[in-house]
C-alpha cells in the first residue's frame, strides 16, 4: 500500500510538471501542477480505500439481520453457537456475502483454539460494524452466564431491527430537507 502511494504520488508528480511545463505561463507553474501532482498520488489510494471500506461496513450491516436471524433458527434447531457460526458463515461465503467470509474465519478460529469472546471480539474489530459489537456482547455474556443463546440472538434481532428502523427514518427526515 504505501509503496502503491509513494510510486503514484512520483508518478501524478512527473505528470503535473509535464503539464505545467506545456502549459508553461510562468517559471512556477511546473512547480505547482508537479506539487498538485504529488497531492493527488498521495491521497487518492487512502480514498479509495475509505470507499471500499465504507461500502463493505454498509454491505455487511445490511446482511447481519438476516445472519442473525439464521443463526437463531440454527440454535433453536439443536446446533451450539459455534456450528451455527461454522454453518451460517459457510451458506453465506456460498452465496457471495461480505459478512460470511468473516463468520467463517471466525469459526476458523474457534477451531484453531480461541475462544467464542476472542473471535467475537475480532469479529467486531475486523468489521468496525457497530451493529456487530453489542451482538457480540450479548453473545459473550450469554456463554459466560451460561444463558440460553436463542432467545438472546432474537433480541438482538429485534434490537438491531429497530435501530435500522430509526436510522431509516432519520435517512427519510434528512432526505425531506435536502429537498
Amino acid at each position: 500500500y504505501q509503496v502503491i502511494r509513494v510510486l503514484l504520488a512520483i508518478g501524478c508528480g512527473a505528470v503535473g510538471l509535464l503539464v505545467g511545463a506545456i502549459v508553461h505561463t510562468d517559471a512556477a507553474q511546473p512547480l505547482m501542477f508537479g506539487f498538485g501532482g504529488v497531492v493527488v498520488g498521495i491521497f487518492v489510494p487512502s480514498y479509495y480505500i475509505n470507499r471500499k471500506a465504507r461500502i463493505r461496513q454498509t454491505a455487511i450491516s445490511r446482511q447481519l439481520s438476516d445472519v442473525i436471524d439464521l443463526l437463531v433458527v440454527c440454535v433453536e434447531a439443536g446446533l451450539g453457537i459455534f456450528e451455527a457460526i461454522k454453518i451460517v458463515g459457510t451458506e453465506c461465503e456460498r452465496q457471495g456475502q461480505e459478512i460470511g467470509g468473516e463468520l467463517s474465519l471466525g469459526a476458523s478460529e474457534i477451531f484453531a483454539g480461541a475462544s467464542l469472546g476472542q473471535a467475537l471480539r475480532g469479529l467486531a474489530e475486523r468489521t468496525a460494524v457497530e451493529d456487530i459489537k453489542p451482538l457480540a456482547a450479548t453473545l459473550i455474556q450469554s456463554e459466560q452466564l451460561g444463558a440460553q443463546i436463542g432467545p438472546a440472538l432474537d433480541a438482538s434481532s429485534d434490537a438491531l431491527g429497530n435501530r435500522r428502523r430509526l436510522r431509516a427514518e432519520e435517512e427519510a427526515q434528512k432526505a425531506t430537507i435536502k429537498i
